[in-house]
């Protein structure tokens, strides 16, 4: 069950769908006499988690994908935890909906190429099913929103830009309030930021490289500060995790090739970039009671 379970995440890679469908009322019995005609009976509202340009998301899918979240961490899920969840079963929805746009259709094939892709027998597969509170159609309509979603997240991602805005600084890194702030007096009053960061790192003088945004990782609230600097300009003394740093640009580039792994993270960006502006531009309605 592990081996199918391991199997099916990685088809799945997004959030599961919506199951949709109504109950129809039972038929009416039978009679001989004759009877007043009466209005139908009217539908009972189906619980809605979130409902996304008017496509629902169950209550009982968003139910059931934290109950597989949590059988697979072992854990009861945080609310945070919940509102990832429901954002990514939003995310899936909001690709899919833009893949259908783009006039991309799961056909038939590409659900049984999937299907054979895992490699696995009927009997695994509906023992799974059953373990994880999918029925067969809600499966399969998972299956068809992802890979719907998948391709769309692949087309984002490959329009990624393969250059962007780079600077090339350098940084004071302090381990002490006070000393940042002396040193930052000092470069106020006149001091030399090279030769000041050399004393501080004689091996590397402080030299961060290029970089583009979202790279300093250490704390991504740095970005700002240092990209709002021009050529030549220090900042004040920035705060982090790590400690306290001063950071001068030193040179700036607009169109500066990325490296592979400056890559991957813009790709990554360029992607939470178009679900943002998806979102802003979706009517998206959170149900959850």
């Amino acid at each position: 069950m592990k081996r199918i379970s391991l199997l099916i995440a990685a088809l799945l890679t997004l959030a599961a769908c919506n199951a949709g469908g109504e109950a129809l009322a039972p038929p009416a019995t039978p009679t001989t006499a004759p009877t007043a005609t009466l209005p139908p009976p009217s539908a009972t509202p189906i619980p809605l988690a979130a409902s996304v340009n008017g496509e629902g998301i169950l209550l009982a899918e968003f139910q059931a994908e934290v109950a597989r979240f949590q059988m697979a961490v072992g854990t009861d899920p945080t609310a945070e935890d919940e509102s990832r969840i429901l954002q990514s079963m939003i995310d899936e929805v909001l690709l899919a909906q833009a893949a259908a746009e783009a006039g991309f259709v799961v056909d038939e094939a590409m659900v049984q190429e999937r299907l054979a892709q895992m490699d696995i027998d009927e009997t695994e597969l509906q023992a799974w099913l059953e373990q994880h509170g999918y029925t067969r159609d809600e499966f399969l309509k998972a299956m068809r929103r992802a890979i719907a979603a998948a391709w769309m997240r692949d087309q984002i991602i490959a329009a990624t830009p393969r250059t962007g805005e780079h600077v090339h600084a350098r940084q004071i890194l302090l381990y002490n309030s006070d000393d940042a702030a002396a040193v930052l007096a000092q470069l106020q009053n006149g001091a030399d930021f090279a030769t000041l960061a050399e004393q501080y790192d004689p091996t590397t003088g402080g030299d961060l490289g290029w970089f583009p945004r979202g790279y300093l990782t250490v704390a991504e609230y740095l970005d700002d500060a240092v990209f709002s600097l021009s050529e030549g300009e220090f900042s004040d003394v920035l705060t982090s995790p790590i400690g306290y740093h001063i950071v001068q640009v030193i040179e700036r580039d607009t169109e500066r090739p990325y490296t592979p792994d400056a890559y991957r993270l813009a790709q990554q960006q360029y992607l939470e970039n178009w679900l943002a502006e998806r979102r802003n531009q979706s009517e998206i309605v959170i149900t959850l009671p």
